[in-house]
């Protein structure tokens, strides 16, 4: 299976902080650091 491109978006302010390359089919939920909110927080894999 190949690698694919994902964003990765803050659940708090929504922003699109990461792009991540992932193999797996299943929905990435990732603790990370976001500057807009300037703090760690859960960021959730967008479409």
């Amino acid at each position: 299976m190949p690698k694919t491109k994902v964003s990765l978006s803050c659940i708090e302010c929504k922003s699109k902080n990461y792009n991540i390359n992932k193999s797996s089919d299943e929905r990435l939920i990732l603790k990370k650091f976001c500057k807009k909110c300037n703090s760690s927080t859960t960021h959730k894999e967008e479409k």
